[in-house]
């Protein structure tokens, strides 16, 4: 076959390969303009568009529902035999506000009653109270982690959980392939040696290609004996120490529930590792309420949900506000109904602000986010940003209402494309809480007001361009 017929071939098959990649985009996209984008990238340059689609396309995940459904009936089941229906945790409808109903609905879990809390802030002082809590396990210890790293933090993990395994206690871990890419065969062998059983979130499940780096599981999960749960922004790496220059100081939180929201995330990570490896757990649900508790919802989402959770969750709680809606975010790359939310609610005479870091550790999402400051602070929205190291935590607060912390970022990939989760606290002392938390981070902004066109040149080029890829990050 002579040069000439073998390039046609070649064209052929990488405009068929694109055809079909855009029809997939068609079918499976989740917004109106991440279709579009794609396929007129896919038509336009499919040299690079055919493989970049390989890895950030697809935006819908078959299957986990049907096991989700599955996996709850036997909680159902199982808390029923241990201790009377689920019904029984449900909320006091005397203290939880009308806007805990939609929430409630997207979680497919009611608002619990009795839950102790602590907002735990940055790294030293969450891993001391996970490591505590882990070490006094009796029965069981589960944990999820996006990333773990084979560092000083993440063998003092690894330790512990051998550990407790060689003391009988049932250790499960669950990890994301792409987010702990480099973790290596031995320290994974040592888990094994001690009686740790682990699994890669999508190991039952492979993804199309290897490096699809949508639907990962970005939760941050760690649940002992039915009874105490922690969850947030913090991955197990010394970077979440601030230990990594140039992004140290690292600003995150995580939050400690005891109660029933702690079976709540426990059924969260009971769902993932059915996904992950097919197994049923056998698990204590008689999480007992503190009458001092508060009232508390896990909400969980992820792309193998009816609705888009994420989005939706940021919306109700903008909606909610009637004083005050902050958030603190990483990524701030809202899609059109939350930056529509946002700017609503200042309208409203709502005091809406968010708290974004200075510094990039992602450089895309970190320039788009310069094309959407101008819109939200043009209807009263006020842009602060975190001056030093780097700040990852995911927090809001509404009003005196509710406070929420957890692992997911106003971005298209954490509301849309992965895996995530948030303990939303129904408590005006929690709000409250998070609310002189924020304040002390905001003591330590600087407000942003430049605009756009006032930017360097690379910043006013780059943002417009990096905004069209929104759908992806």
């Amino acid at each position: 076959m002579s040069e000439t017929a073998l390039a046609l071939l070649g064209l052929a098959l990488l405009w068929g390969a694109a055809g079909l990649c855009a029809i997939s985009a068609v079918r499976t996209a989740r917004t109106p303009q991440g279709a579009v984008g794609w396929v007129l990238f896919l038509i336009l340059a499919p040299v690079p568009a055919v493989p970049a689609y390989m890895v950030l396309g697809r935006r819908r995940m078959s299957g986990y529902a049907r096991l989700r459904r599955a996996a709850r009936r036997h909680v159902d089941e199982e808390s029923a035999r241990q201790a009377g229906p689920r019904a029984a945790l449900w909320r006091d409808p005397r203290r939880a506000g009308d806007h805990a109903a939609a929430f409630e609905r997207l979680a497919g879990m009611p608002v619990t009653y009795g839950n102790a809390w602590r907002i735990l802030r940055d790294g030293e002082e969450t891993f001391a109270a996970m490591f505590r809590a882990i070490e006094d396990a009796r029965e069981v210890v589960l944990a999820a982690f996006y990333t773990i790293e084979d560092d000083e933090i993440g063998r003092a993990f690894r330790d512990l959980l051998a550990r407790k395994a060689r003391q009988g206690v049932r250790v499960h871990l669950l990890y994301d392939a792409i987010g702990s890419s480099g973790l290596g065969a031995g320290y994974l062998a040592e888990l094994r040696a001690a009686g740790v059983r682990f699994a890669d979130f999508n190991a039952l499940h492979p993804l199309p290609t290897r490096w699809q780096i949508n639907f990962r599981n970005h939760r941050k999960i760690v649940v002992t004996d039915g009874r105490v749960g922690f969850l947030g922004g913090l991955n197990v790496s010394d970077a979440y120490l601030g230990r990594r220059p140039p992004l140290s100081p690292w600003r995150d939180t995580h939050l400690e529930l005891r109660g029933p929201a702690a079976a709540q995330l426990q059924l969260v990570f009971a769902e993932d590792w059915a996904w992950a490896t097919g197994e049923t757990l056998e698990l204590d649900w008689r999480a007992a309420p503190d009458p001092d508790g508060a009232d508390a919802l896990i909400l969980p989402a992820g792309p193998a949900d009816p609705l888009d959770t994420g989005s939706l969750y940021f919306c109700n709680a903008i909606e909610a506000a009637r004083e005050r809606v902050w958030l603190a975010t990483p990524y701030f790359v809202p899609d059109e109904a939350v930056l529509s939310a946002l700017q609503l609610a200042a309208l409203r005479g709502v005091d809406v602000r968010i708290i974004a870091p200075a510094n990039p550790d992602h450089w895309l999402p970190w320039l788009a986010a310069f094309a959407f400051f101008d819109e939200a602070r043009a209807a009263g929205v006020r842009i602060l940003r975190w001056r030093e190291g780097f700040m990852h935590q995911k927090v809001a607060v509404v009003d005196e209402s509710f406070a929420s912390i957890g692992s997911i970022n106003l971005d298209n990939r954490s509301c849309r494309l992965n895996f995530e989760v948030t303990a939303i606290l129904f408590d005006a002392d929690a709000a409250r809480a998070a609310a002189r938390m924020l304040e002390q981070d905001m003591a330590r902004c600087m407000p942003f007001d430049q605009g756009l066109a006032s930017m360097p040149a690379w910043v006013r080029a780059g943002a417009p361009l990096a905004r069209l890829l929104a759908p992806m990050l």
